[in-house]
């Protein structure tokens, strides 16, 4: 920054001190050549002859200090803009080793940095389906129901039944997955449809021929009574042929049973096979050999063993031998 220039009045102050750095318009008030005030005009002269400093030697002087001011502020002015390119470089390095470290106590010297694109494989219908679910043994849902939107066309040429799936609300449970599981198990050549002589069709609007209902364990009780049958001992399920429902015990999709173990996807594929089994006239029979398979209408979910009899588990009313 450049000093503020100083009036003549100020320069010429009692030390009478000449300043080498003053502007060079700040020029002494006397005419050239004029003695001070207070000198003998009259006094002949003395001494050697000094060299007159006229206005141009003062011009010289003044340029010079001038030009020695202007050097002197560009000096320090790129020594501040140095400064503070260095401020500025130096705490943008800093900052990138903060980051830096930062993101090295993040991921861990060991630990690789997570992909962005990778994506969780959703599950099969296989791993849905072979998969348990939580739901209480004694939950009474509210009784009203939501028909699962969407058809399935009939894929056989033999005698077709339609159907609609009704799943209850408040149950947590996957609709979709569940009508998937009708349509596939019931359309599959080891159940009801074996070689030709049905095919089913689920449907969403119009009247079909049965509705296979997945309820709560209260919910199924009451439309069981309704036909005069007690789901309540054993939890299990029914076919209410009184009403127009096939009704699925969600207890028991959810859960399985003891005679099944943890081969949920064979027992689900029984529960539907047994009960629409029972919609299309058969009744409860047993297997009369130990060891051989249970038919598809033994009541497997209470069990699999007889008057000394042990079948095996078996969800078709065809199983391939």
């Amino acid at each position: 920054m450049f000093a503020r220039r100083r009036p003549a009045s100020v320069a010429a102050s009692a030390d009478n001190a000449y300043d080498p750095y003053a502007s060079v318009t700040d020029w002494d008030p006397a005419p050239r050549g004029a003695a001070p005030a207070d000198v003998d005009d009259d006094a002949p002269p003395t001494g050697e002859p000094v060299a007159a400093k006229g206005a141009k030697g003062r011009t010289f002087t003044g340029i010079a200090a001038a030009a020695v001011t202007t050097v002197l502020a560009v000096v320090v002015a790129g020594q501040v803009t140095d400064t503070r390119d260095g401020d500025v470089q130096s705490q943008s390095t800093t900052d990138q080793a903060a980051r830096d470290a930062r993101d090295s106590a993040t991921r861990g010297d060991d630990r690789p940095s997570p992909s962005p694109s990778a994506d969780v494989a959703p599950l099969t219908y296989e791993q849905k389906m072979g998969a348990k679910y939580a739901l209480s043994a004694t939950l009474k849902g509210p009784g009203k129901f939501d028909a699962v939107p969407g058809i399935d066309k009939a894929p056989g040429k033999g005698q077709k039944y339609t159907y609609r799936v009704d799943v209850e609300q408040g149950l947590g449970l996957d609709a979709e997955l569940f009508a998937q599981a009708v349509q596939k198990t019931l359309n599959d050549d080891r159940s009801w449809a074996h070689s030709g002589a049905r095919t089913f069709e689920r449907i969403y609007s119009g009247k079909p021929d049965f509705v296979i209902t997945l309820a709560s364990p209260g919910t199924t009780a009451d439309w069981c009574a309704k036909s005069g049958l007690d789901t309540t001992v054993d939890n299990v399920s029914c076919n209410s042929d009184a009403t127009e429902r096939v009704m699925i015990n969600a207890y028991r999709w959810a859960q399985g049973s003891k005679t099944y173990g943890d081969k949920m996807y064979a027992y689900r594929q029984m529960l539907i096979n047994h009960e629409v089994g029972h919609r299309l006239g058969y009744p409860h029979v047993t297997c009369d050999k130990n060891g051989d398979l249970a038919p598809v209408m033994q009541q497997q979910t209470k069990f699999l063993e007889y008057d000394g009899i042990r079948c095996l588990p078996n969800p078709w009313p065809y199983p391939k031998s």
